[in-house]
Order: C-alpha cells, then structure tokens, then sequence
C-alpha cells in the first residue's frame, strides 16, 4: 500500500515525469510507434529509444509535448569521450533533445575523475548549445556509496540537468537509497531520474517521494493507469 509519507501523484502529475522507455536490442520500428502512440495520448515527458529510432520518434512526436530522448554510449559507457560527443552530435542532428548518456564507469571507480569530467563534457557542451538536456546515468548498482555522492556531485559540476541511476541493463535497477544519496549530492537544482525495475504505481511514487523528479520504465502505460485520475 501507499504510505502517508508518500506523495498522492495523480495520473496526470505522475505521467509529466515519465520517460516511456523502449532500449531492448530487438524493438522494432513498429514498437517505436505505438510507443510514441501511447506517450502522446497519456502525456508522457518523454520516450527513449535507441539512435536509430530517433528520426522516427521525432517524425512521430513532432508537433506534441513529448520529447525525443536517446542514450549514448549505451549501455556501458566504455568508449572514448571522442566517440562520445560523436554520438551526441549525432542523436542532435537527428531530432533528440534529450540525451541519456552513461559515465566512463571504470574511470570513475579508478579514481581518475578528471577523465571522466572530460567524458561528460563531451556530451554536456553540445547538448547545451543544441538546447538540449543530457541525464547522466551513474550504474549505482555497480558503485560504492562514496562513489555515487562523487559520481554525482561531478555529473552536477559537468553542467549534467539529471543524474540518473541505471542503465536497465547492469546488476540492479533504482533503488530509494541509491535516490536519495544522489539527490544529497546534487541539491535542489539538479534532476534525479529513477531507472531500473519500475514498474508498478506504487514504486514509482516511492521513488519521487526519495527525491527522484523523473521515472525511467518500460511499464509507463500501466503506472498511470494504476493511479488516481484526481
């Protein structure tokens, strides 16, 4: 059950914060469309597909409120910060506004923070420029809690709008916890996005009522649904 300590998110108000997300390897363009159907009717902030779907999504959704978002350098995050901003550029030209970019990883766990600031970069400074917003994804699964308060705090010092926990592809999803040390680390002006096995309305308001601002799922249709119209 909901608790009183969580946040009464209507469907409407729940719908605004939600990227409907569709990363599996084997979507089809046919499922890119009816995922871009069901963002337009329900109000959804954003979809996020892979590149290649991009021009597509940004055809379908041209002319709504939703955003076309993508990811980059997905889903490990171990590329070059060249190979990176080449993405980026990329994504932009084709119609992305948002950009889901994942954080040198094994850089960060090394200690080697200035190499990864150059990798956010990257991607930030394009976006920016483009008018575009770019979440970074952390993988907290496969951080210690030193290293998502520093993950985190670099992603913010970046210029990042989000940091967001999980590819949906590592060893565990969007955790409270995980939530509310990055949102600790980053303050009021940075946007914290739960991803990883939500998939049901009262997860999800947990993980707003632990400081998240955005829901990554593949299960958005049914979240709303679940929740109250007023």
């Amino acid at each position: 059950m909901i608790g009183p300590e969580l946040p009464p998110l209507t469907r409407a108000a729940l719908a605004a914060m939600i990227d409907h997300t569709l990363l599996r390897p084997e979507a089809t363009p046919d499922q890119v469309e009816r995922l871009c159907t069901e963002a337009a009717h329900h109000g959804f902030a954003a979809v996020c597909v892979n590149p290649v779907f991009v021009p597509l999504a940004a055809r379908l959704l041209a002319g709504t409120r939703v955003k076309v978002g993508t990811v980059v350098d997905f889903p490990f995050g171990a590329g070059t910060a060249a190979d990176k901003a080449r993405q980026a550029e990329a994504a932009l030209a084709a119609g992305a506004v948002e950009l889901d970019m994942v954080q040198p990883i094994g850089l960060l766990k090394g200690g080697h923070d200035r190499e990864v600031a150059e990798h956010l970069r990257a991607v930030i400074e394009p976006a920016h420029r483009a008018g575009a917003i770019v979440k970074v994804i952390l993988e907290t699964a496969l951080l210690t809690d030193e290293e998502i308060d520093r993950s985190a705090r670099l992603a913010a010092e970046a210029g990042a709008d989000f940091v967001k926990t999980s590819t949906g592809f590592g060893p565990g999803g969007a955790t409270e916890a995980a939530v509310r040390r990055m949102r600790a680390a980053v303050g009021p002006g940075v946007g914290v996005k739960a991803a990883g096995g939500i998939r049901d309305y009262e997860t999800a308001c947990r993980m707003v009522a632990a400081g998240a601002n955005r829901i990554g799922t593949s299960s958005g249709v049914a979240i709303v649904n679940a929740a109250p119209v007023a």
